[in-house]
Parts: C-alpha cells; sequence; structure tokens
C-alpha cells in the first residue's frame, strides 16, 4: 500500500529499498513463528504433535528464497481499490509478489498475487485499464533487482507495447526443475487460475502454452481462497511419470504451498505389485470403460437368493424369518445400487430388524442393544456369509483373466469372444501373489475395489498430460474426486498410447465430470516461433482439428535440420548447445539410448536422467523419447525422428511420440537424422 518514499534517492533505489526492507518484514515474520512457545496452549501430546507440524510448516512457507523475487510487479491505483469515482478517495500503491508480507503494524508490504486486489497485475489492459493508474514489472538477476519497466494503462497517448521485461522473464535460461510462471501469467490463464471451486475445468493446450503451470497455480489459487475447505478434503496433482513430477514438484512450495500431494495414476491403484505387462490390443480391451460393467455383474453375481426360513434362538423362543421375506430383503438392497460392502454390512441388520418386529407384535419391547445382538446371531451371520459372501477385489480380477467360463458369463454382450480372448492369461496364476499384474489389472482391481467399498473423495485433483489416460483410469481418477472438482491438463495431439483420449467431452464423462469447461490456450510462451511452425506440419496427421500453436514470442529462436554420418557428429551437436546458457536435452527413440549413451562417454560429456536434476555444472540430459512428455530445455538436440516414429506400434502414435520430442526445446533445436525424415515434415 501506500508509504513514505524517499525522494532523494532514484527509482530503481527507491525499489531496492522497498525490497529490503521487505525482506527484513518477511525474516521478523519468520523469528515470529520460530519463537512461538506451545508448552502452555497444548493440553497433551497429541494437540502438541500437530500444533509443531503445523508451526514447521508455517516455517517452512515464509523462507525467503534468495534466489527468487520477493515481488515482481506493483500497482498503483487511480483510487482506493472498492472506491473508485469517490470523492477524495486517494489511490494505493501495492507490490505484488508470491506470498503475503506485512511490516511490524500489521501494513501489508507485499501483496499475494492471489489476492483480489493483485488480480489487474494480470487483467488490466489500455481498453479496460481496471482503475490502475501505473502498472511496474521488475527485472531481476538472481535474486537482485536490477530494472523496471511502466505501463501507464491511463494514459491514452502511451501506445500499447510489448513488454520487454516479461519476454526476457518467459525466455530465461532454466537450469534445475520447473519453475512458477506467477510473473508471466497472461489474462486467458488468469481466467483460469482464478475460475471457481465448484467446477471442473479441462485446458486443451498444444507445446509450450503453459497448462501445466496453469495447473499448478490453479492449485495454489484454490488453496488460497478456499484453505480451511480443502484443508479438510485434501488436493492432488497427478502426473505421467515420476520423472514428470520430479520436475514440477518446486512450483507449488515456491509459492508457499506445502500441504498438495503428488502422485501417477498408478501409484493411485497400487493395491498389487505391477510386474507384467500387455500387448497393446489387451492393454486396449483392459483399458475401456466396458470393463466397468463387466466387473460390476462379477462382483454382484456372488449375491444369491435364500433357499430356506433365517432361524434365530434367543432364550426359549425361536423367531423364524421366511426366505421370501429375506428374499425381498436382499432385493430391497439391489435396487438401491449401494457398494457391495456397505450392502453386506446392512443386511445383518435388515433381518436383526425383521425379527424385532415379531418381537414387539408378541408383546416384547427390545431396543437397538437387542438388534445388534440379534445381528450377531450365528444363524444371522451364517445366513449373511451364504447370501452376500465377501467379496476380495484381486482375486476376483484374478478369476476374471484367467476362467474363460467365469469371464464369458459376466462378459455377455458386452466384450465379444475375440476381445475375451484378448485378455484371459495365457498361463493363469496360481494366486494373487504370484501373478504377473500389468497397470491395467492394477486399475481392474482399483474399479473392483471402489465396487465393493468406496474410494475416498478429495477436494480438488489436478490431473496432467490426461490425453494418455485409457477410460478405465479417467474412471479409477474420477473416483478420487467424486465429491470435489478436477482440473484437466492436455493435448489431443500429444497422445501417444494406443487408447489415447478422442475427445475431452468423452474424457470428462468417463471422469465424472460432463458438466466440466472445457477451455483452449492457444499462445505459445514458450516454444520459439520457427520451432513451433515446424511441428505443426504434424498436427493434419495426428489432430487434423486442432489449431496450431501461435507463438508470441518476438523472438524466432534458433532452429536446425542437420544431416549427420555416425553418433559422435550428434554428440558435437550436443557440445554446440552447451555453449549457450541453459539446459540441454538430448532426445532419441529409447532403442537409440544406448548408443548415444556411449557416444557421450566416448567424447567425456557428463549427461543425467531425466528425473536427475540439472545444475549449472551438469546441464545435459540423455531422454528416451518416451519419457520426454512435459519436460522442457532451453536447447534440444532431436536425434533421429524416423527413429522416433518407427519406434511406436503404429504411425499416427509415433508421429505424435515425434510432435512431443520436437516441442521440447525454449530456445533452440537441433535436429539431427542419418536417414529420409518422415514425409509429413516435408
Amino acid at each position: 500500500m501506500s508509504r513514505p518514499v524517499d525522494d532523494s534517492l532514484d527509482p530503481l533505489e527507491r525499489e531496492r529499498s522497498h525490497l529490503a526492507s521487505s525482506r527484513a518484514a518477511l525474516r521478523a515474520m519468520r523469528e515470529d513463528v520460530e519463537s512461538l512457545d506451545i508448552r502452555d496452549v497444548t493440553a497433551n501430546w497429541v494437540n502438541a504433535e500437530v500444533l509443531t507440524r503445523q508451526i514447521d510448516d508455517r516455517i517452512k512457507a515464509l523462507a525467503d528464497l534468495s534466489d527468487t523475487p520477493l515481488f515482481f510487479g506493483r500497482l498503483d491505483y487511480l483510487h482506493a481499490p472498492g472506491a473508485e469515482g469517490a470523492e477524495g478517495a486517494e489511490g494505493e500503491r501495492f507490490y505484488i509478489g508470491r506470498r503475503h508480507v506485512h511490516d511490524a503494524d500489521g501494513d501489508p508490504m507485499v501483496i499475494d498475487w492471489r489476492a483480489p486486489v493483485s488480480q489487474p497485475f494480470y487483467r488490466a489492459s489500455k481498453k479496460d485499464p481496471m482503475d490502475i493508474g501505473l502498472r511496474r514489472r521488475f527485472g531481476y538477476t538472481g535474486g537482485d533487482l536490477t530494472a523496471y519497466e511502466d505501463e501507464h494503462l491511463s494514459d491514452p497517448a502511451e501506445a500499447a507495447r510489448t513488454s520487454r521485461l516479461l519476454q526476457q522473464e518467459i525466455e530465461r535460461p532454466r537450469v534445475g526443475p520447473m519453475r512458477d510462471i506467477v510473473a508471466t501469467i497472461q489474462p486467458e490463464q488468469d481466467e483460469i487460475v482464478r475460475s471457481g471451486l465448484g467446477g471442473t475445468v479441462c485446458v486443451q493446450g498444444g507445446p509450450g502454452t503453459g497448462k501445466t503451470a496453469v495447473g499448478l497455480h490453479r492449485v495454489a489459487y484454490l488453496l488460497y481462497a478456499h484453505r480451511e475447505r480443502l484443508a479438510r478434503t485434501g488436493t492432488l496433482v497427478i502426473g505421467p511419470n515420476r520423472s514428470f513430477l520430479h520436475y514440477i514438484e518446486q512450483v507449488l512450495p515456491a509459492l508457499g504451498e506445502l500441504t498438495v500431494r503428488q502422485a501417477t495414476v498408478d501409484d493411485l491403484v497400487a493395491r498389487v505389485e505391477v510386474r507384467g505387462t500387455d500387448d497393446a490390443a489387451a492393454a486396449v480391451v483392459k483399458g475401456d470403460a466396458r470393463m466397468a460393467e463387466v466387473l460390476r455383474r462379477a462382483v454382484y453375481a456372488h449375491v444369491s437368493m435364500p433357499a430356506e426360513a433365517v432361524v434365530v434362538v434367543r432364550g426359549s423362543r425361536r423367531w423364524r424369518v421366511p426366505a421370501y421375506e429375506v428374499e425381498e430383503i436382499v432385493r430391497e438392497l439391489l435396487d438401491r445400487d449401494i457398494r457391495y460392502g456397505a450392502a453386506r454390512e446392512a443386511l445383518p441388520q435388515r433381518i436383526a430388524h425383521a425379527v424385532l418386529v415379531q418381537m414387539e407384535r408378541s408383546g416384547e419391547a427390545p431396543d437397538d442393544r437387542v438388534q445388534d445382538a440379534v445381528a450377531r446371531n450365528a444363524a444371522v451371520k451364517a445366513a449373511v456369509k451364504a447370501i452376500w459372501p465377501p467379496v476380495d477385489p484381486a482375486k476376483l480380477v484374478l478369476r476374471l483373466l484367467s476362467d474363460a467360463e467365469f469371464l464369458a458369463e459376466h462378459a455377455d454382450g458386452v466384450l465379444d469372444e475375440d476381445e475375451q480372448r484378448t485378455i484371459l492369461w495365457a498361463r493363469p496364476a496360481r494366486s494373487v501373489r504370484s501373478a504377473k499384474w500389468s497397470a491395467a489389472d492394477a486399475v481392474l482391481i482399483d474399479e473392483a475395489s471402489d465396487l465393493v467399498t468406496r474410494t475416498p473423495s478429495l477436494g480438488h485433483v489436478v490431473l496432467d498430460e490426461a490425453q494418455d489416460l485409457s477410460p478405465m483410469q479417467y474412471r479409477a481418477v474420477g473416483r478420487r474426486c467424486t465429491t470435489g472438482s478436477a482440473t484437466v491438463l492436455g493435448d489431443l495431439a500429444q497422445g501417444t498410447t494406443p487408447w489415447a483420449t478422442r475427445s475431452w467431452e468423452e474424457a470428462l464423462e468417463h471422469l465424472g465430470k460432463r458438466d466440466g469447461v472445457i477451455e483452449e490456450l492457444t499462445a505459445g510462451f514458450r516454444v520459439p516461433t520457427d520451432v513451433i511452425t515446424y511441428a505443426s506440419r504434424l498436427l493434419p496427421s495426428i489432430a487434423p482439428g486442432l489449431a496450431p500453436v501461435a507463438s508470441i514470442r518476438d523472438n524466432p529462436g534458433f532452429f536446425e535440420i542437420r544431416e549427420v554420418t555416425e553418433a559422435a557428429e550428434v554428440v558435437a551437436a550436443c557440445g554446440e548447445s552447451l555453449r549457450h546458457e541453459g539446459s540441454v536435452g538430448l532426445i532419441a527413440a529409447d532403442a537409440r539410448v544406448p548408443v548415444l549413451a556411449e557416444a557421450l562417454k566416448a567424447a567425456g560429456l557428463e549427461y543425467l536422467a531425466p528425473g536427475e536434476e540439472t545444475t549449472r555444472q551438469a546441464r545435459l540430459t540423455l531422454v528416451p523419447a518416451s519419457l520426454a512428455k512435459g519436460l522442457e530445455y532451453d536447447y534440444v538436440v532431436l536425434d533421429e525422428p524416423a527413429a522416433v516414429v518407427e519406434g511406436e506400434p503404429d504411425e499416427r502414435t509415433g508421429l505424435r511420440r515425434l510432435y512431443v520430442a520436437l516441442t521440447r526445446a525454449v530456445s533452440g533445436l537441433t535436429v539431427t537424422h542419418t536417414g529420409a525424415l518422415p514425409a509429413q515434415l516435408g
């Protein structure tokens, strides 16, 4: 907010002075928390543990990261916010940063970017200045404030222009994990970030449109706006693999959010050890949404109608519930369509209630304790076991995949005979433990588990790289947010599985969020113009309905296609890229990785594997094409595009994998090839 300034300093020195004061205030806030004495406010050790953990989290959230700017912008309002047009309503000044910082009197020195008063930093324009007289952006080198740039939004004489500092921040070389984009969020991105908690949003975004960052910042915003609710219900970010999660894991902590769990879909459904793999045909059938109906039939087929009455002996009295009455109870539970396990728990109570009705008719006055005792009676328990036996989800799936007759019985009219044969194991496993479960099998077990016992729901789930999920995987994610909402992120053109998503409407239906809103990001911030233009030649073959990404970068980027004769020349291209500042990724077909690894070693070039964090000393990563999705590097050397295509089971999937590999570069791309390039690249 507005505060006295030292007019003896030039503007840059005044801003540096405010930065120093803000850092000191943040340090004081942290010291205040560190000095808290909780001995007199905790009743027991449990309370003490909880409070200690909360204090530790607060201390971590108040960390001052030396190389991360504490604030990146300033807004000068024409009037006090909320008082536009009011007589004498003097405007205020707000510094916009990653978290709130206040001084010893409680007055704000830095405003959290998520606060309503910060919104014009992202949305204000010449056409709609939102009562902003001046928007100032700051440039940093490391953690030092080195430049500023002003936009006088209310001055009609000043022409609109592209922010030089904004462009520099977007193009800044990167080493290490993904960083936040809080200083560069664009209006169309901000609308998605600040959309409400109640609705599900699906974001279709081509390479470099910032969809992953938008999803992460949306989580941070929702935690700010609905912290109490999400603290109870929880949040989850789902990524395609561990390398990807490691790459993005520092974004939320940098924004002060430490409570968001991260996982892959495989992590969510890890009820059995995955040691096997499926061929593409089997994986497609197992991932088909029709498998949910097969599983539902197989689970509820365990229920049988009673053949005889249930007789309960209590003292000298015998109480008889006829078979037809028990059958009515069973059919009512089936008609209610509740979980198998919940219905099984309700059945003994329903039978016991029928006995209590008879007791009351005979003049007795039983209470709830009597009903509970009858429900635990041996005859009732025996009847429940016979009528509604327990179901082990893993054993059920094991039988479906091993027993052709059992599968045929429950897949009749759902899967044809060829599909049934496709998913049957050639060598049936003897037990759950000895079975070589595949990733698709684990999803089936998770589905069966949810039929038996309801899966707990979270408040909000972010699902990234969603285009590669099967319908059954969408269902697995959807049951983790049945009472919450989701942010779905992906690009249909980057779907590289045989079961890749065909449309977002279909994906939302499988997720259980058919009312979700689909947004499209088409402005490219990361991939240079020449690179995205070249990669977009593949779109007519891989996603004809999608519009190509339009790069807004002034810098066209470095782009070269180089014909080579041996791996040493590919390594030489990596060496040339390493002369520039920033990270370098050597991306190749999986089968080519061992050859290139040997060539790098022979040349004495140190390299990392995906998931290993780049440093200023180790900036080169050797990336199998199958793991490139979601990653980005300042410079990319792409080896043998045709080999990337040929490494996939069909041409369209191969071209999509190539599209992913071509669009990982932020500043420059060198394509090396010995054989002919794919015809689609011209």
